[in-house]
């Protein structure tokens, strides 16, 4: 399965999730407005942004009543200022209500998540380091926070447990050593990118020698990351990751690091101020 039907699929899920959690036996306030009252809506930002998440309210609205129109005026990954209208939306009252906070839910948090990304992409524009998330992710909206990343200008690392190895400090214990990892990895699932995360000198050269696709620099300072990028010239490509936050991440960039992965694009974003309004 492709990661766009993956997307889909998961779209279609977690909105039915979501509006289960909302509105289970029925929408008792809802319920106050006659049934064939029609009424026309936007949705705006409070604030600048970048958006992301219209397939999510898309497929709210698609399963509380199809009849309910949304005409776009952003598309993804696109930036917005405060009071910019995002929507307008016209149908059933009580439809359009219903389908409000689990809408706005879904916006807010996708375009906070991309918001955030376009921040820290925009730090490190002039080196080549490419931004990496993580699978620091909400509960149920994985692949909803990654297109939002991507949204915003970074880079999704791997999907899950399934789709790419990464080797770390209990496996390798496990396993018996780095190069026993790698080579166990390499029989098991031929063709799996297969990174290896070190913490210090030693490991990063096993690391390399053992034939892994990437390196994880865990923790390594500055100093240390920028002679790790001398070592490994070339020969294999670099990540660094652990306890990288705006204020550390552009002296890392620098450094010659192929990838930066950062947990804050997708566990500490900031939900975006929206609003919908009936207009008449």
């Amino acid at each position: 399965m492709s990661y766009l039907d993956l997307l889909k699929q998961d779209t279609e899920k977690t909105v039915r999730w979501a509006l289960e959690e909302d509105i289970r036996s029925g929408d008792i306030t809802a319920d106050l407005i006659p049934g064939d009252q029609s009424s026309k809506a936007t949705i705006i930002t409070r604030e600048n942004a970048v958006i992301c998440g219209i397939s999510w309210a898309n497929e709210v609205f698609r399963q509380v009543d199809g009849s309910v129109t949304i005409d776009w005026h952003v598309n993804d990954g696109d930036l917005v200022v405060p009071n910019q209208v995002l929507c307008h939306l016209e149908g059933n009252a009580a439809s359009i209500l219903t389908g409000e906070r689990c809408a706005l839910n879904f916006l807010q948090t996708l375009s906070g998540t991309a918001t955030k990304s376009r921040e820290y992409a925009d730090l490190v524009k002039h080196t080549k380091v490419e931004l990496l998330d993580t699978r620091k992710t909400l509960p149920g909206l994985r692949t909803a926070q990654k297109y939002a990343v991507s949204c915003g200008g970074c880079s999704n690392h791997r999907v899950g447990l399934y789709d790419a190895y990464l080797i770390k400090e209990n496996h390798i214990q496990a396993c018996g050593g780095i190069t026993a990892a790698v080579k166990t990895a390499k029989h098991l699932h031929p063709g799996k990118p297969v990174e290896v995360e070190v913490e210090n000198f030693e490991e990063l050269r096993e690391a390399m020698n053992a034939g892994c696709d990437t390196v994880m620099l865990d923790n390594f300072d500055t100093e240390q990351t920028r002679q790790a990028v001398n070592i490994t010239r070339d020969k294999v490509k670099l990540e660094a990751s652990g306890g990288i936050d705006k204020q550390s991440l552009v002296e890392k960039a620098e450094t010659g690091v192929d990838y930066i992965s950062i947990g804050a694009l997708t566990k500490s974003c900031q939900a975006l101020d929206l609003s919908l309004r009936l207009t008449e």
